[in-house]
């Protein structure tokens, strides 16, 4: 089983969709809004300056997809890179995909100069934190904090 890893397209969008939904279901502190994902996705997609989306494709199937986005780091002095919406479709996990998801990444951010990439991941993903682990990604003492202005 082999991935071809590419960037996404316009016409990947509503299969990548899909893909987060999937996603949301591990993660209990987001609640899944279609609109409001593609809507996002949309966003990314058109700041190519700034973000990037990836998709892998597997018999002319959307099996995974990734993204990131720049953020300026006075801890770096420059740009870092927030890796979101990590996910591989069950039936396709084990195969390599995640890492070459990742890859991609890792090799977009060295063109730019970038000097770390960082992600959020579930506490009680285990898998997840098992992968990312087993990458070489380091847990660090910082924890992720929100606030919804307004609500």
């Amino acid at each position: 089983m082999s991935a071809r890893i590419r960037a996404a397209t316009e016409a990947d969008l509503d299969g990548m969709v899909m893909l987060i939904e999937r996603l949301f279901t591990l993660e209990p502190d987001y609640v899944f809004d279609a609109a409001k994902v593609r809507r996002g996705l949309d966003l990314l997609h058109a700041r190519q300056d700034a973000a990037a989306l990836w998709v892998a494709e597997l018999d002319g199937r959307l099996v995974g997809m990734c993204s990131a986005q720049l953020v300026i780091s006075t801890a770096e002095g420059g740009a870092s890179a927030w890796v979101e919406d990590v996910v591989v479709s069950p039936e396709s996990r084990g195969h390599g995909i995640g890492r070459l998801l990742l890859d991609a990444v890792s090799h977009w951010a060295a063109r730019r100069g970038i000097g770390r990439l960082q992600l959020l991941a579930d506490r009680d993903n285990a898998a997840a934190l098992g992968f990312y682990r087993r990458l070489d990604w380091q847990t660090t003492r910082m924890i992720c904090l929100q606030l919804r202005p307004g609500a």
